[in-house]
């Protein structure tokens, strides 16, 4: 049995084991030592003996004591443990940068650095939470997302190898036979249906969530503010341009079919015309956007001790939060939506992609052809005419200057505090903005718009409202997942008004 702190209780391991609890799905792995195989706890094979299993806390873990990973259950279908991988804690930023890819460029010397760490503090931590050093972690990351393009899709292996983030043909293929004991060539045939074919343009892929998820609430939200010609969202799914000018193409999410034996937690990601080498970032931003790495038993822990907030859990348990596909474009919309309906802000962004954006002509994506300005095409820009008040040009100015210049971003590593400071440097800048773009941009789990009218109107049930000062104080029990009690009272506040319509209305209430 391993050691390690935060794996849930043996006990809890046990029973989520035996029954195939997906609610565990990724929390915990379970190794087999008599086959040397590891597995996921919603693994359909007959269970192995109780002594003959160790419990480890991440993928990783498994492998770095020897174990390979589980043909049949799939732990790169596993989501991650949105404990350790979200949030202001040095480890989950330092996970963080590892899925952005850092250590692909960088040693460990540097992400510790860049963390305000020794590199001996940062291994010791990486191992005593995740049972793993963060090259380890970085490598089976790697290798996991390498098998599943191997088993779900015919691209070349020389592609899966570059998507995959590996220099060369034959450092992928002797990693990979160090790791599972077979080349990846050999995988591939012993898969039926996936023989070797030429690049193709079109892929799908599978991303496993941790249940309950409420897609057709995140389907909700995205249609409200989905742009015309770089968005659509229909009943079923969401689809948008991606890439830029001179490789575009596009992508769509939508729920996985589940076969008559039962559910599958995942959804569905369509990928059209998009570079292997922009594979692994663009699942990494869908996971965001979808917030895919949630742990909804670990948030309602927490809110649901607040009376406000536990008939919202009860009602819609799996509410995620929706995060956007790219920083500025996020920042951009905030800045238009300023004291705006959420109609008037896209009708004016609208405009703004129309004049600005690049346009492109993209095979089977009827309604998707355009792409959002650059900071580049926007510091340069013309906007007058698009019915923005000078005050709200200026700050869209500053803000495109700010990403260029590197003043502001949305990078990985930072920490709540350091983004919001960053941003409300800026003029036309506040705190409402500065935190909204923690939640939507980055899908900060703890952000909150402290200032936004539809919050403060949404904790009292008496009809008052409270202030900035008296939310950020109730909102202190609800760390670290203040966040998720926002998109609640939001989604709340836009139920209440379609059954009873107010005279109010900002970006933060549809």
């Amino acid at each position: 049995m391993s050691s390690v702190a935060t794996l849930p209780d043996p006990h809890v391991c046990e029973r989520a084991r035996l029954s195939r609890d997906p609610r565990f799905d990724g929390l915990f792995f379970t190794a087999v030592r008599s086959t040397g195989i590891y597995c996921r706890p919603v693994c359909p094979a007959p269970p192995p003996l109780r002594a003959n299993v160790d419990y480890y806390p991440s993928a990783a873990a498994a492998e770095a004591a020897g174990f390979r990973p589980c043909l049949r259950c799939r732990p790169e279908l596993a989501p991650a443990d949105g404990a350790w991988r979200r949030g202001d804690a040095v480890i989950a930023r330092a996970l963080a940068l590892i899925d952005q890819g850092f250590l692909a460029g960088h040693p460990v010397a540097a992400l510790a650095a860049r963390l305000a760490l020794g590199e001996r503090q940062l291994r010791r931590l990486f191992v005593q939470r995740l049972g793993a050093a963060p090259l380890g972690v970085h490598v089976t990351r790697r290798l996991l997302f390498a098998k599943q393009l191997l088993t779900e899709t015919r691209l070349p292996i020389t592609e899966v190898a570059m998507a995959a983030g590996f220099g060369s043909l034959r450092r992928f293929n002797a990693a990979f036979q160090d790791a599972y004991r077979m080349a990846p060539r050999e995988l591939r045939r012993s898969l039926e249906g996936h023989e070797p074919a030429p690049a193709c343009q079109s892929l799908v892929l599978r991303l496993g969530y941790r249940p309950p998820y409420d897609f057709a609430a995140m389907l909700d939200f995205l249609r409200a503010r989905a742009l015309p010609g770089v968005e659509q969202v229909d009943d079923a799914s969401y689809a948008r341009v991606v890439g830029d000018a001179q490789a575009p193409g596009w992508l769509r999410v939508g729920a996985w079919p589940s076969p008559r034996s039962g559910q599958v937690h995942a959804l569905r990601l369509e990928l059209h015309g998009v570079a292997p080498g922009q594979l692994a970032d663009t699942v990494q931003r869908v996971r965001r956007m979808f917030d895919l790495d949630a742990d909804p038993d670990a948030i309602s822990a927490v809110l649901s001790a607040d009376p406000r907030l536990r008939p919202l859990l009860h009602e819609r348990p799996g509410l995620r939060l929706p995060s956007g596909w790219d920083g500025l474009e996020i920042a951009v919309r905030a800045v238009i939506g300023q004291q705006v309906s959420v109609a008037a802000a896209r009708t004016i962004t609208h405009r703004l992609v129309q004049r600005h954006g690049t346009a492109v002509a993209l095979d089977g994506a009827p309604g998707l052809d355009r792409l959002f300005p650059e900071a580049a095409t926007l510091a340069e820009a013309d906007l007058d005419g698009l019915g923005l008040p000078g005050s709200r040009v200026a700050t869209l100015r500053a803000i495109t200057r700010g990403v260029q210049e590197g003043s502001v971003g949305f990078g990985p590593g930072q920490t709540l505090e350091e983004f919001t400071m960053a941003w409300c440097a800026l003029p036309g800048i506040g705190p409402w903005t500065a935190q909204y773009l923690a939640l939507r941009a980055l899908g900060h789990p703890d952000a909150l718009p402290a200032e936004d009218l539809v919050l403060q109107k949404a904790v009292p049930t008496d009809g008052s409202r409270l202030s900035a000062r008296q939310l950020r104080e109730r909102a202190e029990a609800w760390r670290p997942w203040r966040g998720y009690a926002v998109i609640h009272l939001w989604r709340d506040a836009a139920l209440r008004a379609i059954a009873a319509p107010a005279n109010e209305e900002t970006e933060a209430n549809a």
